[in-house]
């Protein structure tokens, strides 16, 4: 039976595919704003390894040979988990990865291998319910962008971060060099549930791949939430168009 949240919308869930040992402890409580409606869920549905493009002509003459779209680890860890998901359980699947400074350059490589496995896995009328994104450069860069979570669990005395916490190169090493004592395992998930994500969004010019990703999951959860306009992030942009032709 579905679900029937306040207000008459059918109660929406999503699964959440990562690439980092934090992002699967803590990456559902970053969308609290949005499940404090009771409209919606996110749940993580797999862990993987990260994916980087596929350039060796020998291993794509290889796939080609076989017959194959995609390797197989990504249809057996990608899009098949997505694809039963969708198919049984839920409604939307996204895909959030780390974008490290050092692959920021790969960045729309990478994003074509993560959406090419979900486009070849899921039904046509389903690969517009399935987005993948980015935190850049990884989760620990938006804390920076609410300094009142960060001290609230650390004890430190930061200010907010004074321009796009997205350009921090390496936001673990960051935190460690203002309270040495950083555990990811245990600070991580006590900071991400006392983030403010609105306050995060608020610069217009900063943050525009999680906004995006926000903007995504707004979407895709019929949510009120209001959240702060701004910038875009240009390689994920577009599953916004595709998203709402979907629903």
């Amino acid at each position: 039976m579905t679900n029937q949240p306040p207000g008459g919308w059918p109660f929406v869930r999503v699964g959440l595919i990562v690439t980092g040992e934090t992002e699967e402890r803590c990456l559902p409580d970053l969308f609290r704003k949005l499940t404090s409606q009771g409209t919606c869920s996110f749940r993580i549905i797999r862990r993987v390894g990260q994916r980087s493009p596929i350039t060796s002509e020998k291993r794509q003459l290889k796939m080609v040979g076989a017959g194959k779209a995609i390797p197989n680890r990504d249809a057996n860890e990608i899009g098949l988990p997505a694809r039963q998901f969708m198919g049984s359980k839920g409604d939307f699947v996204m895909l959030v990865d780390d974008l490290e400074f050092d692959r920021s350059s790969q960045a729309t490589a990478v994003f074509d291998r993560y959406r090419l496995a979900l486009d070849t896995m899921l039904p046509k009328e389903s690969t517009g319910k399935a987005g993948v994104h980015f935190l850049v450069n990884m989760l620990e860069a938006y804390y920076f962008a609410d300094a009142k979570a960060v001290n609230s669990v650390l004890g430190t005395d930061l200010e907010d971060f004074d321009g796009d916490v997205e350009t921090i190169r390496h936001p673990k090493n960051e935190l460690k060099t203002f309270h040495a004592a950083f555990d990811e395992r245990e600070h991580g998930p006590l900071i991400v549930r006392a983030l403010d994500v609105v306050h995060v969004l608020s610069r217009s010019d900063a943050c525009a791949s999680l906004r995006t990703m926000f903007e995504w999951a707004a979407v895709a959860t019929r949510s009120t939430v209001a959240l702060p306009e701004g910038r875009l992030f240009s390689v994920t942009e577009s599953q916004l168009d595709a998203l709402r032709e979907a629903l």
